[in-house]
Order: structure tokens, then C-alpha cells, then sequence
């Protein structure tokens, strides 16, 4: 199957030509002659493939690399531009005649004030040299829109080969890889590959991004493509667009203006004698092999080749960023150091002399040359340098663009060290669970694998993420482990053999070290091990249930409540309690009662709503706080507690997810007061049940329910048509409904969606209304008379 790269190429332009315009269109794959260019400034020579730009006083050498079996001559002229209202004058036009020895190149000096340089290839006729400097001096704005425009179109031209020729290379060879290679390929040269081919199987995916002529786009990486930002726009404006000396990078492509309007723009201006035609310079080195997109002719009107060269104007280096903000890992061998930011590093030699700066020890840098490789996403150094070394070393990517010098981003690598430990005392862990487990000693950045090796030799994979340069958080699979001896094994990027790290997996029995239950409490707390094993805990004639099992050090804690209200024992009185455990077994502990936490009552509440947009929402009770209400209560120490005023009242949503301390104001030691508004103390997010404690130093109450927070939609109102059996509600935030009904017993509800984003419900034609709300269903709210 023949790889059709051309076809793709001229894809964006497909997107916003006219279908006049596109039947005219050829693609850019006929062979023209070729030319060698270089440019010399202060004394240093490059070939123009690295030349991105070129300035006042470079000197420009252009000759033509013709066969010696051409039969046509041609004239080579060169003409500087000054803008496009500002006919060049005519010493600004130079030729040579390519056939002849002496006179057969172009040795050009930059003149001040000159913009842009075209070249035109003439077919020898005689009077050629005049009849172009005639047509360039007559609209001179239309041939720097074409420089402009076939210069940018000749990157881009190079952005599209360098993909396309990854993607052929890998259909031949390997095609598994299309899949990977098209999304690494797109990254680094910023081109968009359409659903359609993305959505053919793998081993038709090369092909269809060849042919198709609607598949491929360029893009600047951080916007929608061109062509979709300039789908119905008029002619100006993609021009004015396509023109903006943004493009100089290769992130906006002209080239969907290429066809369309350099075309309309030299149909101007055939005559009898000459049509021009546009040309693309493919470059290498000093070669600039030219592409046509339409037949030269040799009989009258004669083509002429119409070829774009660097802009004449200053072009700073692209910002180049590094592709990963964390420690690379530099193991021996190869290193890709991630670059985004430009994609014409990888699709010509515009950055050369690129080279890695590398800071050892001892202050000494050396450089390490650097090349870009699209396929890998970044550039690719030899590490080798840092073999030996441990500790990170500072690093930074420079070169030249063109003739400037070029930084690029800085790098903190990291050679592979071993050495690996777990933090803190031992080595155990335990089975029954998933264990978090903490590694230090290493190198971070480097560690590839983890997998966990058990007695019988099976492995399976940890779960793993770096927490600091030296530091890796692991979390074992031990759920379904049984006790014994395991290995962990770490594997580093250019290390052969993983380091092995012994670990020791115990079977914990159920442990009770300490049961705390303070004088008035509801609830009590154990410590110990294996506390998932206890399912119940009487201390005397009340019963505790399991509520919030945690660790507190290296310890389980278990937090029980009770199952009905208990009897306040006094403080310091001793007690006995038995924890039943899931097998039946029971575990006695004998304590004394503490002393009481401090802990209040709400004694009274107010609701205070202020106006709202909309129709008003009723609320029957005091316990359902609307969010956008303000909830003052009263709080009345019990037991031993008493207020002091610098207390602070902790309400917090049952998760736990949003928290917040309110200050008190005392009517005396036993009452305090205290005032919260939900949505700004909690946020606008929160809502479901409220618990509260009062906090007095160090020491925090039990929490006790407040009530149920709950958000409320804005209903804007209710129409009923006449004759209508149902009435039509409107408002935002419909999605906090879960019903709308009639009556209060919701016989017959309207339900809302879930996820409903809608405006309007069709609603039962009653007053009032009554609304079921998604945060509390069980809340009485209506809204009518």
C-alpha cells in the first residue's frame, strides 16, 4: 500500500476553500529546480535551512543547482521588499543568469529598511528581468503577502513531512506503534489528526491520515486549529491573520491561505507573457529543493517561480519549557530531556549547537551535545557523564537559533541511587489490610517498579508515588496475604537488578491496650490491634457499637457510640467492660471513668432568612438549615462544663469535608451563644447533616447533631394558563429539587431528574406547592400561598 503523504498536507487548506477554489487546487508534489543558499553574518556562515531570519547587512549567497541536461535557462532574480505601500526601488532587484559561469549565482548584501526578500525563477526570454521588477514595483503589497506567506507554508511544509514520515516509517514496520507515535508526534508538532482516522483500526490509521484530505491540521497547541478559527471569516482577516509574525515559530499555519490566496493574488497579474506560480523550499543544508503545485509552462505565458525567503526582521528564539517540572532521572545511557513550546525544533535545523549544561560538583560545567528527536518528545543527551555520582546535578538546555544564541529550560537530574530503607523503627507489617509504608534513602525519580514477592515466590504490583526527591509512599496489598517473610522489590530506570528490601508480614491478634470513657459521654475509645475484629463493647448495662475505626501512631483506634442513652458514671469511678469480637470471643478491660469532656446542649435556635430572589421558600422546623439562612443557638454547658468566652464552637458537615470554628458570646457561664452562615463559613458545596462540639483549649466535646444543611434551588415563579391542568415553574438550580407535588403526603409527584439542568418543570396546578429537596427529603418546604 502506497503511503499518500501529500493528500494529508494540504488538508487544512481543504477546510475553508471554496469548492470553486478547491477544484482548482493541486497539491505541492511536482519536483522543481533546486538551489543552494547560505548566509554570512559578522564573519559566521550557515546554510540557510538554519537560517530562520535575516537582517540588515547579511550577505546572501543564491545559486541555482540545475542538471547538466536542463534545456531551459533560467534567470534567477532577487527582489527586497519594504512593505506593502512602499514600492521597492530598483537597485533593490538583482539577477543572474543562471547558465552562465560568471554570472550564474546571486551574491547579495541586505539593504537597510528592506522587510522581506522574494525570489522569482524566470524562464530566459528576453526582458524577463524587467517585466518582473514592472509587476513587483506595480503591487508590491501582494508579493509580501506571498513571502510571507510561502516562507511560513515552507515550515509548515516540514512540521507535516517530519510527522507523516513517522507515521509511513511505522506502518512498514511497526504497525502496533501507529497508536503511540501518532499521539507522541502530534504533541511535539502540535498537529491535530481527526476523529475519523483515530477511529479506524490500528492497521488502517497510517493510510488514512495519508489520503484523506481532511484529516490533518496545525495547531498552535494552545487554541483550536486555524483552519476552524478561520471557517467563515473573511478573506482579510485570514489573511491579516495568517500573516502575524505569531506564525514565525510554526504555531499558526498560513498554509490553508497558501492555495487560496497567493493563487487569487498572481492571477492578477498574467499577461501575455508570464503567470507566477508559488514554489515551497524544502531545505537541507544549503539545498533548497523547490515544490510546485501547478505545471510550469514553457510556452507563452511562461511560468514564474515565485519562492519565499526568511523574513528581513529581528526573530527572537523560541521560549522553549520543559515538558516535566519534577527531578528527571539521568541513568547511563540516553536521556530525553521533555521540550514543549516550539515546534520547529523538531522540524528544522533552525536550533543547532544545541547542547546540555551540566553543573558537577565541583562548580566545573561541561556540555553534552544535544539533538531533537520529535518521536521521543524532547532532546537526547549521552548521561554517561554522571556515572558515579549520586546526588541531583543542575542542568540547562542552550544552542542558537539561527544566529542568535538560544536558552532553553533548566533541568534537575538525577543519577539512579540505591540504598533504599523503610522509614521509621522495623521492618513489619501487617496482613489482613493494605499497609502504608513509607521508603526513603533512594532516588526518587528512578524508581520505575515496585512489586512485592511473598513466601511462595508469586509477585504481584505495589502501588507507589514519590513524596520528596528521597522518599516513595507505598501501599502494600496484604488484604488476602498470609503472615511470613516478604521481599519488596525496587526496579530503577538503568539498573539491571531491583534492589531487595526484607519485609516481615505478621499475623496481629486482636489487642486492647486502653479504653477511655469520660464522665457524661456517650461514646468511648479503644486502643489497641485488629480493633476491625471488635462489633460491640457493654460497659455496665450500656452498649457501645463500632462508629470510626483509625490509627492514632502505631495503634488502631476504635471510636464506639452508644446505642441509647447512658447513665452519667462519676469520675474517677472504676468500671469494667467486655469487647465482643467477630468470632464470638470476648476480651474484658477494666478503667476508671475520666473526667468530663467539655460538652453542651442546643437549648434554642433561630432561622434567620433575608430576601431572596424569586418566590420565597417555607421551611417548616428549625432543625433544616437553608444555606443562605444565618443559624443562631443558644448552647447550655452539661455536667461540670462551664463557659468561660474563649471557647470556640467546631461545626463541621458528618464527612467531615468542611469545618469551621465560631466564636461565643455568653449570656452567662452556662449559656453561650454562637452564629454561623452556612455558605460562607462552609461553603456553598456543603450541605447534608451538621454536627457541633465545644472545644476549651486542648480539649474537645463530643460531637452532637446540630441539624441538616440543605441548599435550595431559585424558583422565579409559577405560570397557569388558563385551562391547563399544569402550571410551569421556572427558576435555576432545579437539580436541588428531587419532587414537586400538591400535597404535602407527595401522592402524585412530579420528579426531577437527577442531574436535571433544565429551567422550567410542568408542575401540578395547586398553591401552595410543596417541594421535596434533594439535600433532605424528609424536610417539609412549599412555596405559594
Amino acid at each position: 500500500m502506497r503511503f499518500q503523504r501529500f493528500g494529508a498536507f494540504l488538508a487544512a487548506a481543504a477546510m475553508v476553500l471554496p469548492a470553486a477554489v478547491q477544484a482548482e487546487s493541486q497539491q505541492f508534489d511536482l519536483p522543481g529546480p533546486a538551489l543552494r543558499m547560505s548566509v554570512t553574518r559578522g564573519g559566521a556562515t550557515l546554510p540557510i535551512a538554519k537560517v530562520p531570519s535575516i537582517a540588515a547587512g547579511d550577505r546572501i549567497k543564491i545559486a541555482a543547482e540545475l542538471p547538466g541536461s536542463q534545456g531551459v535557462r533560467y534567470l534567477l532574480v532577487a527582489a527586497f521588499l519594504r512593505g506593502a505601500t512602499n514600492p521597492p526601488p530598483k537597485r533593490w532587484f538583482f539577477k543572474a543568469e543562471s547558465w552562465e559561469r560568471k554570472k550564474g549565482s546571486l551574491d547579495l548584501e541586505v539593504p537597510k529598511g528592506a522587510e522581506q526578500l522574494v525570489l522569482f525563477v524566470v524562464p530566459e526570454t528576453g526582458g524577463g528581468f524587467d517585466a518582473v521588477v514592472d509587476t513587483v514595483q506595480r503591487q508590491p503589497g501582494a508579493f509580501v503577502r506571498a513571502s510571507i506567506e510561502l516562507s511560513q507554508a515552507s515550515r509548515d511544509r516540514a512540521r507535516l513531512d517530519l510527522f507523516l514520515d513517522g507515521i509511513q516509517d511505522a506502518e512498514r514496520n511497526r504497525p502496533a506503534e501507529i497508536p503511540a507515535r501518532t499521539e507522541q508526534l502530534t504533541r511535539a508538532l502540535s498537529i491535530k489528526v481527526r476523529d475519523e482516522c483515530l477511529q479506524q483500526p490500528v492497521e488502517q490509521r497510517a493510510a488514512c491520515m495519508g489520503q484523506s484530505e481532511n484529516t490533518l491540521l496545525l495547531t498552535d497547541g494552545t487554541r483550536t486549529s486555524l483552519a476552524e478559527t478561520l471557517v467563515g471569516a473573511p478573506t482579510d482577516l485570514a489573511l491579516q491573520i495568517a500573516a502575524t509574525p505569531e506564525g514565525g515559530y510554526g504555531y499558526y499555519s498560513p498554509y490553508i491561505g497558501v492555495v487560496r490566496d497567493v493563487a487569487r493574488l498572481f492571477g492578477a497579474f498574467q499577461t501575455t507573457r508570464f503567470t507566477y506560480i508559488p514554489a515551497l523550499a524544502q531545505l537541507d543544508g544549503e539545498r533548497a529543493g523547490l515544490l510546485l503545485n501547478t505545471a510550469p509552462s514553457f510556452a507563452s505565458p511562461k511560468s514564474v517561480m515565485v519562492v519565499g525567503l526568511p523574513p528581513v526582521r529581528p526573530v527572537d528564539p523560541p521560549l522553549l519549557r520543559a515538558g516535566a517540572d519534577q527531578v528527571l532521572c539521568a541513568p547511563p545511557g540516553e536521556l530525553v530531556l521533555p521540550v514543549t513550546g516550539a515546534p520547529l525544533v523538531y522540524a528544522t535545523d533552525y536550533a543547532h549547537a544545541m547542547a546540555l549544561r551540566v553543573k558537577g560538583p565541583n562548580g566545573a560545567t561541561v556540555d553534552l551535545p544535544a539533538r531533537a528527536d520529535a518521536l521521543r518528545g524532547g532532546y537526547v543527551v549521552a548521561a554517561n557523564l554522571l556515572a558515579g555520582q549520586k546526588e541531583p546535578v543542575e542542568a540547562q538546555l542552550h544552542g542558537n537559533w539561527g544566529f542568535a544564541p538560544m536558552d532553553g529550560p533548566s533541568f534537575r537530574l538525577q543519577p539512579p541511587r540505591g540504598g533504599w530503607r523503610i522509614a521509621g523503627e522495623g521492618a513489619g507489617v501487617v496482613v489482613g489490610r493494605d499497609n502504608a509504608l513509607t521508603l526513603e534513602g533512594g532516588a526518587a525519580a528512578c524508581v520505575s517498579r515496585l512489586s512485592l514477592r511473598d513466601a511462595s515466590g508469586a509477585v504481584q504490583e505495589v502501588a507507589w508515588k514519590a513524596a520528596g526527591d528521597g522518599s516513595i509512599a507505598a501501599t502494600l496489598p496484604l488484604a488476602k496475604a498470609r503472615p511470613g517473610k516478604m521481599t519488596l522489590l525496587v526496579e530503577q530506570q538503568g539498573v539491571a537488578q531491583p534492589e531487595s528490601i526484607a519485609i516481615a508480614a505478621l499475623a496481629e491478634a486482636s489487642r486492647i491496650d486502653r479504653l477511655r470513657f469520660h464522665a457524661g459521654d456517650a461514646e468511648a475509645t479503644l486502643y489497641g490491634a485488629r480493633l476491625e475484629k471488635v462489633t460491640r463493647l457493654t460497659v455496665g448495662d450500656a452498649v457501645f457499637e463500632p462508629a470510626d475505626l483509625g490509627r492514632e501512631g502505631k495503634a488502631d483506634r476504635l471510636v464506639l457510640r452508644a446505642a441509647a442513652p447512658v447513665a452519667a458514671p462519676a469520675a474517677g469511678q472504676p468500671f469494667q467492660a467486655k469487647a465482643v469480637l467477630a468470632d464470638g470471643r470476648s476480651l474484658s478491660i477494666d478503667g476508671t471513668v475520666e473526667a468530663q469532656r467539655p460538652m453542651a446542649a442546643v437549648v434554642s435556635r433561630t432561622v434567620a432568612r433575608g430576601g431572596s430572589e424569586g418566590l420565597a421558600i417555607r421551611i417548616e422546623g428549625d432543625t433544616v438549615i437553608p444555606n443562605d439562612a444565618r443559624l443562631t443557638f443558644a448552647l447550655k454547658g452539661q455536667g461540670s462544663t462551664r463557659f468561660s468566652g474563649t471557647e470556640r464552637v467546631e461545626v463541621a458537615t458528618e464527612d467531615g469535608r468542611a469545618t469551621t470554628l465560631l466564636p461565643v458570646k455568653l449570656q452567662d457561664a452556662t449559656i453561650a451563644i454562637a452564629s454561623i452562615a452556612p455558605a460562607e463559613a462552609l461553603g456553598g458545596s456543603a450541605y447534608g447533616p451538621l454536627r457541633y462540639r465545644v472545644v476549651q483549649g486542648e480539649a474537645s466535646g463530643p460531637w452532637a447533631p446540630l441539624g441538616t444543611l440543605v441548599r435550595l434551588p431559585r424558583i422565579a415563579g409559577v405560570a397557569c394558563a388558563d385551562g391547563q391542568e399544569r402550571c410551569t415553574l421556572t427558576g435555576s438550580d432545579l437539580f436541588l429539587l428531587d419532587a414537586v407535588a400538591s400535597d404535602r403526603g407527595f401522592a402524585q409527584p412530579v420528579r426531577v431528574p437527577e442531574g436535571f439542568t433544565g429551567t422550567s418543570l410542568a408542575v401540578p396546578k395547586a398553591t401552595p406547592l410543596y417541594l421535596q429537596l434533594r439535600d433532605d427529603r424528609t424536610a417539609v418546604a412549599s412555596v405559594g400561598k
